[in-house]
C-alpha cells in the first residue's frame, strides 16, 4: 500500500526540461572586467592604482552689461599613468549651445497643433543666440602657440613633447562665451533675468575648458557631451579670481581667500560669527540689504578669490540680489559651513529651510559614507533647476509672488537641496564616470537622499526610492525601458530608471535582502575605498559582496542588467493534517491516496496524510536509527501548508510571507531569493504551523516592487464586478 509522504521544509522543483533555466544565479565573473593590479577582485583599488591630476589657476571676468564670461587659465597636468601621452583632451561643454551643435542635429520631434511659442522656438532653434566657447589662444608657458583642434564639445591639444610617467606639463588657454538664458535654452549653467528690478542671477558652471579623465579602463574619456550624460573629471587644486560688479555677492567652490576686500565690515563680522554658530543660520547679507543693492547698479568691480584643494570641478554664482546665510556643522573633527544664497523671490521658504537642509545632508551622508572633507557646502536658489558641483549647487523651489508655498513646494525644495548637496559625495568625492554610468551617482545619491529624508524629515511622505513608488514604472512598457547598465544618452525614461530604479534597488538591498547592518558596513567600505578616486560598477559590485559575505550576483543581474520586474504569484496553498490513527495506518487498506488527485481546496478543510516508519534500507551503512514514534508525535496536532509560487515577472526576489491565523494573530517569514536557485520560475515549499491559517499574503509591506497585488493573496479575494461597483455608486 502506498501513501503520500510529506517532506516538510523541502523545495520541490519542476523537471529540468520544464524549468526554462536562464542562469540568473550564475556569477558575474565572466561579465565584469578581469581584476588586475589597478582594480582588485575584492573591489578595492589595486596596489598599482593610479589617476591623473589637473591643477588650475584662473582669472574670470563676469560682464553684467552684455552677459558674458571671459577668462584665462593655466592648467598643470600631471601624468601618473604608466603610458606616454602625446596629446591631451579637454571638454568644451559650452559648445552644446553653439550653432549647428550635434544635440540639435540629432534631436527628434514632431509638429502638433496649438504648440506654444517657447516650445517651437526651442525645437527649431529659433533663438538668435551666439553660444559656445570662443577660444582666443592656447599657448605654452613661454607664450608659444600650441596646436589644437576642436571637435564639437572636445578639444585636442598637441603638446610639444611626449608626456612621460610622472611628468607635468603646463599650458595656458584664453577664451570667452555668451551666457545662456536658461529660461529660453535650458542648460545647467546660465542666467535668470528678473524684469521687475532689471537684475540677473548668474549660476555659472562648465565655464572653462576642462581636462578629460584618462584612466586605466577606457583611456581618454572623450565621449561627446550631448546634454544628458554629465561629466567625469580628474581631481586637482584650484585658485580662481572672479571679477564681478562691486555690489554682487559671490558664492563658489572652495573658500573665499580675501573676505576683507569684498565684504563690508558688518558682513565680515557676521561671517565670522557663522563659523562658530551651530544651532541656526546667521544671516550675513539680509533681505533688506539685498533689496537696497537691487536698486542701484554699481559700475565698479571687485575681485573675489577662491581656493579649493582636491576637487574635480569649479562653479560659482553671482548676483546683487543675493541674500546670504550660513551656519557651522559638526562633522567628525571638522566644522564645515552650511551656506545658502538666494534672491528675495525665494523667501520665506529659503531662509527657513535651505541651510538647515544642507546641514542635515552633511551630517547624514557623513554617517553612511565618509566625514565631509571640504570647508563648506552651498545651496544657491535658481529657478527650475537642480544641479551640483563641488561645494556648490543650484536648486529650485520658489514661493508665489505673495511668499506663499504649498507643502508640495516645500517638499520639492527640501528634496532637491538634499539631493544636490548630497552629490558632493557622489560623484564629487566618490568620483564615478557620469557620462557612462549615470546610476552610480544619480541612483546611489538618490538612495542616500532617501535615508536622509526619512531620518530628518519623517513628517513628509517621501516616495522616490521606496519600492511601492517604483511599481508604476515597473508595470510600464518594456519597449522604452533600458537596463541600468546603459549609456545615459540612450536612456529614454531617465528619471524613473537612473534615479528611482537604482535608488529603489539599493533601498531594497538594504531593507530586504542584506539587512541594514551588513549593508551599511559594506556601503561605507565602498565609500572609504573610493573616496577621491574613480570607481567603476565592478568596483561597487565587488566591494558590496567582499565586505558582507553575501552573494549578490543574482541581484546585480536582475536589477542592473535586465528590465525584468517582480511579479510573484501565490499560485496555490494546500492545507494538510496528520491522519488520525496514524499508528494503525498500515492496517487501513482503504486510506485515500492523495497522489491520485483527491486533495481538498484550502477552504474545504484539511487534506490528510500519513507518515510511516523509515525502511531500514534507507539508512544505507549507518547503524543508528531515528526514533520513529518521537518524530510522528511531533507532527501530531500541527497544520501543514504546501505553498506554490510562480515567478511571473522574471526578477528574482526574496519571498516575504505573512500568515494570518484564524485567532487573529499574524506571523511574518522572510525567505532569501535563493529559493529560486534550482527553478527560476516555480517553487513549492511546505510549512508546519501550530495554528490554523485564515489566509496567506506575500509581500505585505510592499518591499519588493511586486507589480500585481491581486495574486499575492490566497485564498484569492474576489474583486467586485463592474455591475457591483455601479450599483454601489448608484445607492
Amino acid at each position: 500500500m502506498k501513501y503520500l509522504v510529506l517532506l516538510v521544509g523541502v523545495w520541490c522543483a519542476l523537471p529540468a526540461w520544464a524549468q526554462q533555466w536562464q542562469g540568473k544565479f550564475e556569477q558575474l565573473d565572466q561579465t565584469l572586467p578581469t581584476p588586475n593590479e589597478y582594480r582588485s577582485a575584492s573591489g578595492a583599488p589595486g596596489p598599482k592604482y593610479w589617476q591623473q591630476q589637473a591643477d588650475y589657476v584662473m582669472d574670470i571676468v563676469l560682464n553684467d552689461e552684455n552677459q558674458s564670461i571671459s577668462g584665462k587659465e593655466t592648467i598643470t597636468y600631471t601624468n601618473n599613468s604608466p603610458d606616454v601621452l602625446r596629446y591631451l583632451w579637454l571638454q568644451l561643454d559650452q559648445n552644446l549651445f553653439a550653432k549647428g551643435n550635434n544635440t540639435d542635429k540629432t534631436a527628434g520631434g514632431a509638429l502638433r497643433d496649438s504648440v506654444n511659442t517657447k516650445a517651437i522656438a526651442g525645437q527649431l532653434s529659433l533663438y538668435d543666440f551666439d553660444g559656445g566657447f570662443k577660444i582666443k589662444s592656447v599657448k605654452d608657458m613661454a607664450g608659444n602657440a600650441i596646436p589644437y583642434v576642436v571637435n564639437a564639445t572636445m578639444m585636442r591639444v598637441d603638446i610639444a613633447k611626449p608626456l612621460k610617467t610622472g611628468e607635468k606639463v603646463s599650458f595656458q588657454i584664453e577664451w570667452s562665451f555668451n551666457i545662456v538664458d536658461r529660461n529660453l535654452l535650458g542648460g545647467r549653467s546660465g542666467l535668470e533675468y528678473f524684469p521687475e528690478d532689471k537684475n540677473y542671477v548668474y549660476t555659472i558652471a562648465q565655464f572653462f575648458p576642462r581636462m578629460c579623465v584618462y584612466d586605466d579602463v577606457v583611456g581618454w574619456q572623450n565621449k561627446q557631451f550631448l546634454g544628458r550624460g554629465e561629466f567625469t573629471l580628474p581631481f586637482g587644486n584650484y585658485e580662481v579670481k572672479i571679477t564681478v560688479p562691486a555690489d554682487h555677492m559671490v558664492g563658489a567652490t572652495g573658500m573665499i581667500q580675501n573676505p576683507q576686500q569684498v565684504l563690508s565690515s558688518t558682513e565680515l563680522q557676521r561671517f565670522e560669527l557663522a563659523k562658530k554658530t551651530f544651532d541656526k543660520p546667521v544671516i550675513i547679507r539680509t533681505p533688506a540689504e539685498a533689496i537696497e543693492k537691487e536698486k542701484a547698479r554699481s559700475k565698479e568691480t571687485k575681485t573675489w578669490i577662491f581656493k579649493a584643494d582636491n576637487v574635480r570641478d569649479f562653479a560659482f554664482a553671482s548676483s546683487r540680489k543675493f541674500i546670504w546665510d550660513a551656519m557651522a556643522v559638526k562633522v567628525g573633527d571638522k566644522t564645515p559651513l552650511a551656506m545658502s544664497y538666494y534672491p528675495k523671490e525665494g523667501n520665506p521658504l529659503w531662509e527657513k529651510e535651505s541651510t538647515l537642509a544642507v546641514k542635515n545632508t552633511l551630517e547624514v551622508y557623513s554617517k553612511f559614507t565618509i566625514d565631509y572633507p571640504y570647508p563648506q557646502a552651498t545651496s544657491v536658489h535658481a529657478a527650475a533647476i537642480g544641479m551640483e558641483y563641488p561645494m556648490i549647487c543650484f536648486n529650485f523651489g520658489r514661493p508665489n509672488a505673495k511668499g506663499e508655498y504649498s507643502p508640495q513646494t516645500r517638499q520639492g525644495m527640501i528634496g532637491v537641496v538634499i539631493h544636490e548637496v548630497g552629490h558632493n559625495f557622489f560623484p564629487m568625492i566618490i568620483n564615478n564616470d557620469e557620462r557612462q554610468t549615470t546610476w552610480m551617482d544619480e541612483g546611489i545619491n538618490s538612495f542616500v537622499q532617501m535615508l536622509t529624508q526619512l531620518e530628518r524629515y519623517p513628517d513628509i511622505d517621501w516616495t522616490r526610492g521606496k519600492p511601492a513608488g517604483l511599481v508604476p514604472y515597473m508595470k510600464g512598457d518594456k519597449n522604452v525601458m533600458r537596463p541600468l547598465m546603459t549609456n545615459s544618452e540612450q536612456v529614454i525614461l531617465f528619471g524613473p530608471e537612473q534615479y528611482a530604479k537604482a535608488a529603489t534597488a539599493l533601498f531594497t538591498l538594504r531593507e530586504t535582502v542584506m539587512g541594514r547592518e551588513l549593508f551599511d558596513k559594506a556601503f561605507k567600505e565602498y565609500a572609504q575605498r573610493w573616496a577621491f578616486k574613480h570607481p567603476k560598477p565592478a568596483d561597487f559590485f565587488r566591494t558590496m559582496e567582499d565586505a558582507s559575505a553575501v552573494d549578490l550576483d543574482w541581484f546585480w543581474r536582475g536589477w542592473f542588467y535586465t528590465t525584468d520586474n517582480c511579479d510573484i504569484n501565490l499560485e496555490n496553498v494546500k492545507w494538510y493534517q496528520l491522519r488520525k490513527g496514524q499508528k494503525d495506518v498500515e492496517k487501513k487498506a482503504n486510506a485515500p491516496d492523495l497522489q491520485a488527485g483527491k486533495e481538498k481546496g484550502f477552504a474545504d478543510g484539511p487534506n490528510f496524510f500519513s507518515v510511516i516508519p523509515t525502511d531500514a534500507r534507507l539508512y544505507r551503512e549507518f547503524q543508528n536509527r531515528v526514533d520513529d514514534a518521537a518524530i510522528i508525535s511531533k507532527l501530531e496536532n500541527k497544520n501543514f501548508y504546501e505553498v506554490t509560487l510562480t515567478n511571473n515577472g522574471g526578477l528574482l526576489m526574496p519571498v516575504i510571507i505573512q500568515w494570518n491565523y484564524k485567532d487573529g494573530t499574524k506571523e511574518m517569514e522572510r525567505i532569501p531569493a535563493e529559493i529560486w536557485r534550482t527553478n527560476e520560475t516555480k517553487v513549492t515549499k511546505v510549512f508546519a504551523k501550530d495554528k490554523e491559517v485564515a489566509n496567506v499574503v506575500i509581500d505585505p509591506l510592499k518591499e519588493t516592487t511586486d507589480i500585481d497585488e491581486d495574486n499575492n493573496v490566497f485564498p484569492r479575494v474576489a474583486k467586485p464586478s463592474k455591475f457591483d461597483e455601479l450599483k454601489k455608486k448608484t445607492n
